[in-house]
């Protein structure tokens, strides 16, 4: 306690120190299993993403010099570099998904290794659903002008690749490192969703700040959302003890080529059916049949 930096002594940062110490230890102990582990790193996976990024979209989110000949072993040396890293957060995040027995710990490394191999060999699939999601974009916004603005100015396609990534190792399991990643995406552009999301292929946000999609949310094909919208839960269902029953399906299907207009609420396990558009700021928790338009006056008139 005494190599403490010169402090004034009425700060009392011995016994402070030893406050925290008897909390952490022992009042208001909180680690799970009780034990201290590495934690994966914001930092890492920040470079991590970029890598693949770079992977996926070399002259857009890398070098624009490359060529034909150069390519190809950049996306290989930029690939080694990241999953190298990745299967190292990987191996941190194991350890929070894990229950009271522990002994597999020992066979982490190997768990890590297969999981970030298994993501490698699903990142040419990735890719395709990222493809279909901007040419989603190209094609329901007249404002975009090329594939490279969609890319590199669009916080909503911005958010849905980070999802695309994470949605697979979230398959994977890796809950823990993944809600880091929908965090960094979250404070990028303003979108916030779960990584348990299911969503289809041709997937476009537009604008995308304010946008909230639920962990059980279920997306069709080509479905279009604006800023602000939300596909939340309507109730959080409670076991007999009154804790929350976690994992229940409680967050909206929306079916094939719907389109969500900005500020608008659906909530609860409730589906929107094929083509139907709902307006902006309406509050929906009932379900709606194929090619319905709801409006905002419609809804007041319930």
């Amino acid at each position: 306690m005494s190599n403490f930096q010169q402090v004034p002594a009425f700060f009392n940062l011995s016994r402070v120190v030893g406050d925290l110490r008897r909390s952490r230890e022992e009042t208001h102990k909180i680690r799970h299993l009780g034990k201290v582990r590495e934690l994966p790193s914001g930092e890492v996976l920040k470079d991590i993403l970029a890598g693949l990024f770079a992977a996926l979209f070399p002259t857009h989110y890398r070098r624009a010099d490359l060529t034909d000949e150069s390519i190809d072993c950049f996306v290989g040396n930029v690939l080694s570099i990241a999953l190298r890293q990745l299967s190292e957060q990987v191996r941190r995040s194991l350890y929070f998904s894990s229950s009271s027995n522990l002994e597999e710990e020992a066979a982490f490394n190997i768990l890590a290794e297969k999981i970030t191999g298994q993501f490698s060999a699903e990142l040419p699939t990735i890719r395709a659903l990222i493809v279909s999601d901007i040419r989603a974009a190209m094609s329901g916004d007249p404002a975009a002008t090329s594939v490279s603005e969609v890319l590199l100015c669009y916080p909503g396609v911005s958010a849905v690749i980070h999802y695309r990534i994470a949605h697979a190792l979230y398959q994977l399991g890796t809950p823990l490192l993944v809600r880091f990643i929908s965090e960094i995406a979250h404070s990028r552009t303003g979108v916030d969703i779960h990584l348990g999301a299911q969503i289809d292929e041709g997937f476009f946000i537009d604008h995308g700040t304010g946008v909230v999609i639920g962990q059980t949310a279920v997306l069709g094909k080509n479905v279009r959302l604006y800023q602000a919208v939300t596909l939340g839960a309507k109730r959080f269902p409670e076991d007999d003890e009154g804790n929350l029953i976690k994992g229940a399906d409680r967050h909206p299907i929306l079916e094939d080529d719907v389109v969500i207009y900005a500020g608008a609420t659906v909530l609860g396990r409730i589906t929107i059916g094929a083509r139907s558009t709902i307006g902006g700021n309406v509050w929906l928790t009932k379900s709606v049949p194929p090619d319905s338009n709801i409006s905002q006056a419609q809804t007041l008139g319930h």
